[in-house]
């Protein structure tokens, strides 16, 4: 449904190209019982739609309800992590070497600060780069 359907839909304008309308559209011309029965499926096709499970639940409530909340928010973190790192370096005009080198770091560990899918990195090496980088690390339980 588009913007200005929903928008139909709720000023009680016409909606002529939601599913439930063409459904209806297609049901109208049944002779009195055939119309009845269908209107009672649609309306009943309503209701489903409107109690089906998900539908105003926040997309944390579906990642819980299948065990991957945890993981995809490490994932996220990490993600935004190296991506500031890389951001950070890019405006300061740092190689991967000269961060390296200024972090008193391998390269190889450098690396695994940078990739979006390694969530292997430790607190001395969060707390190096954002040093490098003239920031503040700041951790904090919510």
């Amino acid at each position: 449904m588009t913007k200005q359907d929903r928008q139909d839909y709720w000023s009680g304008g016409r909606v002529t190209n939601h599913p439930m309308t063409r459904l209806f559209k297609k049901t109208r011309n049944l002779p009195g019982k055939d119309f009845e029965i269908a209107k009672a499926r649609l309306s009943d096709l309503r209701g489903w739609l409107m109690n089906t499970k998900h539908i105003g639940s926040d997309f944390d409530d579906f990642l819980a309800e299948h065990g991957i909340l945890t993981e995809a928010e490490t994932t996220a973190i990490k993600r935004v992590i190296a991506y500031q790192v890389i951001k950070l370096m890019d405006e300061r005009g740092l190689t991967k070497t000269e961060m390296a080198a200024r972090m008193n770091t391998s390269r190889a560990s450098l690396n695994r600060l940078l990739d979006p899918a390694n969530n292997s990195v430790t607190l001395r090496t969060l707390e190096n780069a954002a040093q490098v980088l003239n920031k503040r690390l700041r951790i904090e339980f919510v």
